[in-house]
């Protein structure tokens, strides 16, 4: 079964680590709307880019979904 990519995400979350993909992950983490089970680039990419909150981390989102993708080949 594939992970989705929010499980994924949370594995880079850290509270001491203040690097890009880090911030990005803490807050995935603490958003409570985020689509949890969703594992397609572009549904997740909306959600991101429609929330508003995302908008500065969208390179970081592209730079860590290809990190996904690789580690979920089959």
């Amino acid at each position: 079964m594939r992970q989705s990519f929010y499980l994924f995400i949370l594995t880079y979350r850290d509270p001491y680590k203040k690097d890009d993909k880090t911030t990005f992950a803490n807050r995935v983490s603490e958003d409570i709307g985020f689509p949890k089970q969703m594992t397609d680039y572009h549904e997740l990419a909306d959600y991101l880019e429609l929330s508003g909150e995302y908008t500065e981390f969208m390179s970081v989102f592209d730079e860590l979904f290809e990190v996904y993708v690789e580690r979920n080949r089959d």
